[in-house]
C-alpha cells in the first residue's frame, strides 16, 4: 500500500510531525492557555479555550514565534515581534478571542528582550537590552498613556517577577560583573526604590548564583521562591524581602534521602505547596512539596525527561514528557494526555545507553545510540549548545535521523554542563572552549576502544556552542575527527564579540576574565580562528544571516581563511537568526549535513 506519508523517510515525519509545548493558563482564567506548535509548518502561538474545546493560531509570521504570555485575566495574548529572527523588536498584544494586533506598550523603542511581567492590576513591567542602554526596566502602571524607567544598568539584567499585589518587583541582576551568577534585588513599583538585596556574589571568595523563581501567588504573601547555589548546586529557599527572613526548604524523599542533582521548584496556585522539578543524570522527575509538614511526594512521572511542568488549581500537574525512543506529549498526574499535537504520532527512535568515562576533571557522562546492526559504526558526537545546558533523555529528531541514516549518536555532557553540580559547570570559566573538547576526547577514545565508534569515520558536530566547540575541536584534536558540522557557531571569537548582542558580551567578560583587550592571550587561545591552519577534515558550516549571537561577519572570516588554506568545506547561509523556526527550513539544512557526512565519509 502507498500513500504520501509512506513515502516520506522516517527521519523527516519526526521533523514534520506536529509538536506542541507545554501550556501556560492564565492565572484568573485558567481554562485560557497559551502554547507554541508547529502544526502550520512553523512554530507559532496558539490560543487554547479549554471549556470550547477550539485551538486558535494567534500569529502567522515567515520566521516564525515563540515568545508569547498571557495577561492573568486570559484576555490578551503578548508576543515578541522582531526582525527574521534577530531578536529585535517590541512586544505587541492581541485579544485572546482573536483581533488585530497592536503595540503593548506605547513609547518602547525596539530592543533586546529581557523580561517581561504582567500584573493582575494591569501592571505591566518590560525588560529591555540594547548595546547603548546596557539593561533597563520600564513600568507601565493601569491608565498610564507612556511607561517609566524603574531600572537601568550596564551589566546584563532582567525582569523576575511581579508580587501578586503588583506593589514590588524583583530584578535578576549582574550589577557585580559575574553574569554566570546573578544576584537579586527587590524594588518596590510605586517610586522604583529598592527594597531589599540578595547577592551571593560580592565579597564572597566562592561566588554562587541565585534566580527568581517567583512571588507567592496569594494575597497578603510577599515570600520570593528563590533558586540559590549555596551548596554546590541548585535548590529552592524561600525569602520574604519585607522581613529579611530565609527559610531553607529542606527536601528529603520519603525514605530520607537528600535530592542529588539540581532542584527547582514553583508555587501551587494557593502557595500552601511547591511543584518541585529534579534534574539529574539526564533525566528529570516531579514532586510535590507540602510546605506546612516539610512533606516531599513524587509524583508519577515515567522514566526520561520533564521539559516542563506546571500546577493547576485543582491540584493536578500537567508536564510535557518525552524520552528518546518516544515522542513527546502534554500530560497530567490525573494519568491522561492533556494535549497532544493534531496529526499522526512521529515515528519512535532508539533508547540511550549511559555510559561514564574517565576525564581529567572526574567522570563524564555521554548518552550513547547505536543503530541496528554490528559495529564499528560510522558516529556522530553531537555537542550541545549553552553552554550551560545539557543533553537529556528526551526525544529528538536531529540524532534519530543519524540513526535511521547508520549512524551511532554519541552526546557528552562535557564540564560546563548543567545537572551535575556547581563545580561542574563553572569549570567552564577555567580554559574556555579547551576544557569541554578534553572531555569529548576521553568520550571518543572510549567510544573507539570499546568498538562502538569506526576511528576513520568520526563526526564532529554541533550547533552554538556545539557549533563553536566542533570548529575549536577540528583544529586542536585534528587527528582525531574525519569530519566537522558546525551551525550557527562562534568562529572568529574576536570578532564575535565585537558584533555580538550586549548580554552575551556580558557573558563572555565573565568567561575569559576581561575584554579582548585586557586579556587577549585567553581570547586567541580559544578562537577556533587561532588554530584554522591546523584543521584536516573536511567541514560544513550553516549560518543565519540576522544572527545576533553567532553573527555572520566573524563565519565569513572563518570560511575566507578554510578558502584560502585549501581545506574542503561547504557554507550554507539562511535568512534567519541563531536557527529557523521553519520545519522545511530545518529538513532542509539537516538533509544537506547528512548528504556532506555521506559523501566524504563513503557511507
Amino acid at each position: 500500500m502507498s500513500s504520501e506519508k509512506n513515502d516520506v523517510p522516517a527521519w523527516e515525519q519526526r521533523f514534520r510531525a506536529a509538536r506542541v509545548s507545554l501550556p501556560e493558563w492564565a492565572d484568573d482564567a485558567p481554562e485560557r492557555s497559551l502554547y507554541v506548535s508547529n502544526a502550520s509548518g512553523t512554530f507559532e502561538v496558539y490560543a487554547w479555550d479549554r471549556t470550547a474545546g477550539t485551538h486558535r493560531q494567534v500569529t502567522d509570521r515567515p520566521s516564525g514565534t515563540t515568545d508569547a504570555s498571557l495577561t492573568p485575566d486570559g484576555e490578551w495574548v503578548w508576543w515578541f515581534d522582531d526582525t527574521a529572527g534577530d531578536e529585535y523588536g517590541v512586544w505587541r498584544r492581541q485579544p485572546f478571542a482573536g483581533g488585530p494586533d497592536q503595540p503593548a506598550v506605547p513609547g518602547l523603542a525596539p530592543s533586546y528582550e529581557a523580561g517581561l511581567a504582567l500584573g493582575r492590576d494591569g501592571t505591566v513591567v518590560v525588560g529591555r537590552s540594547t548595546d547603548e542602554d546596557g539593561t533597563t526596566l520600564h513600568l507601565l502602571r493601569p491608565g498610564a498613556s507612556e511607561p517609566v524607567e524603574i531600572y537601568r544598568h550596564a551589566e546584563y539584567g532582567g525582569v523576575g517577577d511581579l508580587s501578586h499585589d503588583s506593589a514590588l518587583l524583583a530584578v535578576d541582576h549582574t550589577e557585580h560583573g559575574d553574569a554566570m551568577h546573578s544576584a537579586i534585588r527587590v524594588l518596590r513599583c510605586a517610586d522604583g526604590e529598592p527594597v531589599a538585596e540578595l547577592d551571593d556574589v560580592t565579597g564572597r571568595q566562592a561566588p554562587s548564583g541565585l534566580a527568581c523563581l517567583g512571588f507567592a501567588p496569594v494575597d497578603g504573601d510577599s515570600r520570593l521562591l528563590v533558586a540559590h547555589q549555596r551548596r554546590g548546586r541548585w535548590e529552592p529557599m524561600l525569602w520574604d524581602p519585607l522581613t529579611g527572613v530565609e527559610t531553607e526548604l529542606l527536601l528529603r524523599t520519603e525514605d530520607g534521602r537528600e535530592l542529588p542533582g539540581d532542584v527547582s521548584a514553583q508555587w501551587f496556585p494557593d502557595a500552601t505547596a511547591l511543584l518541585v522539578e529534579h534534574e539529574f543524570e539526564a533525566r528529570s522527575e516531579l514532586f510535590g512539596y507540602t510546605l506546612a509538614t516539610g512533606t516531599l511526594t513524587r509524583l508519577p512521572t515515567p522514566r526520561g525527561t520533564v521539559a516542563g511542568a506546571t500546577a493547576r488549581p485543582d491540584g493536578t500537574v500537567e508536564f510535557l514528557w518525552s524520552c528518546a525512543a518516544e515522542p513527546s506529549a502534554v500530560r497530567s498526574t490525573a494519568g491522561t494526555v492533556v494535549l497532544r499535537a493534531p496529526g499522526s504520532v512521529p515515528p519512535r527512535s532508539v533508547p540511550v545507553e549511559d555510559v561514564w568515562v574517565e576525564g581529567p576533571g572526574g567522570r563524564v557522562h555521554a548518552l550513547v545510540q547505536r543503530p541496528e546492526g554490528p559495529g564499528p559504526y560510522p558516529t556522530v558526537f553531537e555537542i550541545h549548545g549553552g553552554p550551560t545546558h545539557h543533553d537529556s533523555d528526551s526525544f529528538a529528531a536531529g540524532p534519530a535521523a543519524w540513526l535511521d541514516h547508520g549512524f551511532a549518536v554519541v552526546r557528552v555532557n562535557y564540564r560546563g554542563s548543567t545537572g551535575y553540580g556547581q563545580a561542574w559547570t563553572d569549570a567552564l570559566r577555567e580554559r574556555v572552549g579547551l576544557i569541554e573538547l578534553e572531555d569529548i576526547g576521553a568520550v571518543r577514545a572510549w567510544a573507539v576502544a570499546s568498538g562502538l565508534a569506526d576511528p576513520e569515520r568520526l563526526v564532529l558536530s554541533g550547533g552554538s556552542w556545539g557549533g563553536y566547540l566542533t570548529l575549536l575541536g577540528l583544529g586542536t584534536q585534528p587527528g582525531d575527527w574525519s569530519l566537522g558540522l558546525a551551525a550557527v557557531p562562534v568562529a572568529d571569537y574576536l570578532t564575535a564579540y565585537a558584533d555580538e548582542m550586549e548580554a552575551l558580551k556580558s557573558l563572555d567578560r565573565t568567561l575569559f576574565g576581561g575584554t579582548p583587550e585586557e586579556v587577549p592571550e585567553r581570547w586567541r587561545a580559544s578562537s577556533p580562528l587561532t588554530y584554522v591552519e591546523q584543521v584536516r577534515a573536511p567541514v560544513y558550516l550553516s549560518a543565519g544571516l540576522n544572527d545576533p549571537r553567532c553573527p555572520i561577519r566573524q563565519i565569513e572570516n572563518y570560511v575566507a581563511r578554510l578558502e584560502q588554506l585549501g581545506v574542503p568545506h561547504e557554507v550554507y547561509r539562511y535568512e534567519a537568526g541563531h536557527g529557523s523556526l521553519v520545519v522545511d527550513e530545518r529538513i532542509k539544512q539537516l538533509r544537506l549535513e547528512i548528504d556532506f557526512a555521506r559523501r566524504y565519509l563513503k557511507v
